[in-house]
Formats: structure tokens, C-alpha cells, sequence
């Protein structure tokens, strides 16, 4: 496909030169996963948007390795050794310990799930020219 007919751009510009005429700035909307990642793409106002036209947080990658480090405060369960003997008698051991720590992250989004997506106005301040999808939605209602 030729990228200056691409029909997606030309729906978007479409979609906003109509907002910006009617006096509408381009405000956050609520998209629906149709592929996760890493083939991301989303159902937005009856178009379906691919990864060319969206920016993540890095954390919804599966595989997104994170690091942490702290200090651990904490007591083991206490265990009898059972013989009998006082120096087997129930015990247990004080932790205090510093650590550091690589977490691999293996959450994603799914099919269906719902997104919030804020638009990227272009340099004439009215045309969206991409998204950021920030974060997965949940209604506390079930709906």
C-alpha cells in the first residue's frame, strides 16, 4: 500500500478536521483491544488502529523486566526440631535483610479488554496523528 493513500490516516484527519470544525479539541477515548501485544491493535470509533499508530507503556509487554531493591524486616514460622530436647525446642529466625530483585512481568492486555487512549494532536493543533494507550479499564459495576 502506497503510505501517502494510506485509509486509516486519511479517516483520522477526516474524524478530526470535522471535530476541530465543530469547535471539539481532541479528547481521551475508550478503545477495545482487538489484538494484544505484541501485535497490538485496537478497535477505536469503528476503525481498527495497528502499532503504527500507538505508543505503550513498556510495562504491558510481556517479558518487561523489572527491578527492585529494598529491606526485609520479617521472622520464619516457628518450628519445633522434634526431639524432644531443649536445644530442638519450637523456634524460629529474625530476617533483616537488604535485596535487590528482577521481576519479569507476564501480564498483558486481552482481546476485549477496554483501554484508555489519548490522542497526539498534530502540529496544526487539530489533527490526531497517533495515540497513547495508557492503561486497561475496568466499570466497577460489571458493565
Amino acid at each position: 500500500m502506497d503510505k501517502a493513500n494510506d485509509p486509516y490516516k486519511s479517516m483520522l484527519n477526516l474524524i478530526s478536521d470535522v471535530g476541530a470544525a465543530a469547535g471539539m479539541q481532541a479528547m481521551p477515548a475508550i478503545g477495545e483491544i482487538v489484538t494484544p501485544p505484541p501485535a497490538l491493535t485496537i478497535s477505536y470509533n469503528g476503525m481498527i488502529l495497528d502499532s503504527k499508530w500507538l505508543w505503550i507503556d513498556e510495562y504491558w509487554l510481556q517479558g518487561h523486566e523489572r527491578n527492585t531493591k529494598g529491606h526485609l524486616v520479617s521472622a520464619t514460622q516457628y518450628r519445633a526440631g522434634g526431639s524432644g530436647e531443649a536445644a530442638f525446642a519450637s523456634h524460629n529466625h529474625d530476617i533483616h535483610d537488604d535485596y535487590t530483585e528482577n521481576i519479569i512481568m507476564t501480564d498483558t492486555w486481552h482481546t476485549g479488554d477496554k483501554v484508555l487512549m489519548v490522542p497526539i494532536v498534530g502540529q496544526d493543533n487539530k489533527s490526531v496523528e497517533q495515540f497513547v494507550i495508557l492503561c486497561k479499564l475496568v466499570r466497577l459495576d460489571g458493565n
